[in-house]
């Protein structure tokens, strides 16, 4: 009989972070706070870029796209994660399953490019100060926006649209708290050649190729820095890429793991608290790194308060 792109399993049960019982209220009670804290940060991140005319550059424009990126990933993942510790056995339907995976793939390779982006934005910030206006105009900036999103959209259908295709027949728990892909993989029945090859080379495209460029950005950004005359010049065209970095480092270090490690099961269970920090810490910290590290968010954020307090 022709398998098709259908499952006998109707549902999976997802084994979640633990399965000690005297965890899941303090992990619970975390969880919230940082989901909280998530959405406060970027949703703020968002109507203070918004309304600060001081903040209308390309750089904060991409900075709110990403912040735009972050709550939605987190709002995927999280609020599911923090039901499983409140329930006995936590299950998710097949199609809520294929949903949830359709959705953190596309903010996922989003936001991987959504940081090179902003790589080539502080490149072209420093090195052609002169052409920036010019090479980053509102046209080209919604232009690399759109691309972000696009490759996202593209890299999602297609992951989903293959994942769609393998047979799931016996087993249906799911060693992870949420629907990834290697995870859910390990359970196929039928071949999964098609899904490798896809994975791949999205890893290849979306995490390994946006390094390289990340690394190339700086190379070049830290020798025109060092060109810099005065230690106050120097200082301050550093302070101006040191929040990406950060970003960067904390985001592609944590997925890289999870993607390129070899599949065991002890990587499994290690690739899981890997996956803590790109889908649930990351979007946390990254409106916090770029808060506390930036004064003209700090000079915005101070001018609001002042106008609301008259």
């Amino acid at each position: 009989m022709e398998k098709g792109n259908y499952s006998l399993v109707t549902e999976f049960i997802l084994l979640g972070l633990t399965n000690q019982q005297e965890l899941q209220l303090p992990l619970f009670l975390l969880f919230l706070c940082v989901y909280v804290v998530t959405v406060v940060g970027n949703l703020g991140m968002i109507i203070l870029i918004q309304v600060s005319s001081h903040l209308h550059t390309p750089m904060y424009y991409f900075l709110c796209s990403l912040s735009f990126v972050d709550l939605c990933q987190s709002t995927v993942i999280t609020p599911k994660m923090m039901l499983s510790f409140l329930s006995k056995k936590n299950t998710i339907s097949y199609p809520a399953c294929m949903t949830q995976f359709y959705f953190f793939a596309f903010f996922v390779i989003s936001e991987c490019q959504m940081l090179t982006v902003m790589a080539y934005d502080r490149y072209v910030a420093i090195c052609y100060p002169l052409l920036y206006n010019l090479m980053m105009s509102y046209k080209v900036c919604s232009w690399l926006v759109g691309g972000v999103y696009a490759l996202g959209l593209a890299g999602a259908t297609a992951h989903t649209g293959c994942l769609l295709k393998v047979f799931f027949c016996k087993e249906n728990t799911v060693n992870h708290y949420f629907c990834d892909l290697l995870p859910l993989l390990k359970l196929s029945c039928s071949s999964i050649y098609i899904n490798e090859v896809m994975s791949l080379a999205s890893t290849t495209f979306n995490i390994l190729v946006p390094t390289l460029i990340i690394i190339w950005s700086y190379v070049l950004i830290i020798g025109n820095i060092l060109k810099i005359q005065s230690k106050e010049g120097r200082s301050k065209a550093f302070s101006t890429c040191s929040s990406h970095i950060i970003a960067v480092g904390v985001f592609f270090g944590s997925i890289a793991f999870m993607y390129l490690q070899p599949s065991s099961g002890s990587s499994m269970d290690e690739g899981k608290v890997s996956s803590v920090f790109y889908t649930i810490i990351v979007p946390m910290l990254n409106p916090l790194i770029y808060s506390l590290r930036n004064k003209d968010v700090k000079i915005a954020l101070n001018k609001v308060i002042e106008r609301k307090s008259q």
